[in-house]
């Protein structure tokens, strides 16, 4: 008994610094060669063949993964999942097209957005089978966290005298396209210069469910250069406008355990500058901090803990004003949101970067690829300080971990 005790405090003193110690096994759905795959621990399983495979989404509990086969000219876009336990990959209807598609946080229910039309998947034999219509007239949606209804956009409208505000509604699951049943949830006064935009999209919640993020965004072109990253009590009754930043819905992320929001601020469609990492704290959204030194922007974010903050981080090129856009090379760097100090953590070669980190349990993950090639590697390390290596060659994308619920 003495010797277990003894070699119990032995095995919890030996630190960890390879990626299979820590939680046990991670599990990811990825692409390469436009073709979906999943890794587990060590072992690679390829699910597709000839198919033009995207945006693959894990379900509440890991059984299916939902992803789009599409093609090169964007003109295709099919849903279909597969099948963990069976091993076949399926489509939950004849003929589902949507771009739009979202797993329910408590059950293998899968939403999606058919040209405006939101429709829920029915259980058939325990997975999802045919579908059930929601609401008309949808921009974009997202479940609340009890997975009894959603929160959705309603584009909005040009009149005579310019564009409309745009509604939000609160929709139940059931709601089958009953008017009675969508409830106004709230009504952005959208104005010039201060707030102008037609639509509500990449809606977020807090780890509470006491807030949701979102951006609104004007018309194409204007949203390509900047948009309104605002925040929504749960409740509909506090509404807040935080900042300006790009469409990139990664841009934004709520810490794990506090009403904290990371983005990346900053307008103009170039990274070449005026990209900062910024936290804002609610509910009082004026307390806002940047973290980006002087001569740097970050391009990507990730809470590692409620300390730390990772960023893909380059040094500005305010040099170049015309030709091609060049390419900025980032490496990763942890940020102490209390002491403000960076510390670099990865170390990519010369015409190499480090991008799209994730964090899986105790595991830093990101993608490494050289700046013209289209694929690219997925490096890990557990903790900050472990021994880095690689875990995926050649992907298409970063990959989409899945995390017990």
């Amino acid at each position: 008994m003495i010797f277990r005790v003894l070699l119990l405090f032995i095995l919890i003193g030996v630190p960890s610094t390879t990626m299979v110690h820590a939680e046990g096994p991670l599990s990811a759905a990825f692409i390469r060669d436009h073709q979906l795959w999943i890794k587990k621990g060590d072992k690679e399983i390829q699910l597709t063949k000839n198919r033009y495979v995207n945006s693959p989404k894990w379900s509440y509990d890991g059984r299916f993964i939902a992803y789009i086969d599409g093609d090169k000219k964007g003109e295709k876009s099919n849903l279909f999942i597969y099948d963990t336990k069976e091993k076949e990959n399926y489509q939950p209807y004849v003929r589902v097209e949507t771009s739009n598609f979202k797993w329910s946080p408590i059950k293998n229910q899968l939403a999606y957005n058919d040209q405006g039309l939101l429709n829920v998947t029915k259980i058939k034999n325990g997975r999802p089978q045919g579908f059930e219509n929601v609401s008309l007239g949808i921009g974009d949606f997202e479940w609340f966290p009890n997975g009894k209804a959603f929160i959705a956009s309603s584009p909005s409208s040009l009149r005579p005298t310019g564009w409309g505000p745009i509604p939000l509604y609160r929709i139940p699951v059931d709601a089958n396209l009953a008017t009675d049943k969508m409830k106004l949830f709230y009504t952005i006064q959208t104005t010039e210069p201060d707030l102008f935009a037609i639509s509500a999209d990449y809606f977020k919640w807090s780890s509470d469910g006491k807030w949701v993020s979102f951006l609104a965004m004007p018309t194409a072109s204007l949203s390509n250069d900047s948009n309104t990253l605002c925040v929504l009590s749960a409740q509909g009754e506090r509404f807040q406008s935080i900042g300006k930043m790009l469409w990139y819905q990664d841009w934004m992320k709520w810490a794990f355990s506090a009403n904290q929001l990371a983005y990346i601020s900053g307008e103009g469609r170039f990274f070449v500058e005026n990209k900062k990492t910024v936290i804002a704290d609610m509910p009082t959204a004026k307390q806002q901090k940047e973290y980006t030194p002087k001569g740097y922007v970050d391009l990507d974010l990730e809470w590692f803990s409620p300390d730390q903050v990772i960023v893909a981080r380059a040094r500005e090129n305010k040099e170049w004003k015309e030709g091609s856009v060049p390419t900025m090379f980032t490496a990763l760097y942890a940020i102490n949101i209390k002491t403000e100090d960076p510390n670099q953590i990865s170390f990519p070669k010369k015409n190499e970067l480090d991008e799209d980190p994730q964090v899986v349990g105790s595991h830093l993950t990101w993608l490494r690829k050289k700046s013209k090639d289209d694929q690219g590697d997925v490096w890990v390390k557990d903790g900050l300080s472990g021994q880095e290596q690689i875990w995926l060659k050649n992907v298409d994308s970063a990959p989409m971990f899945y995390t017990p619920k």
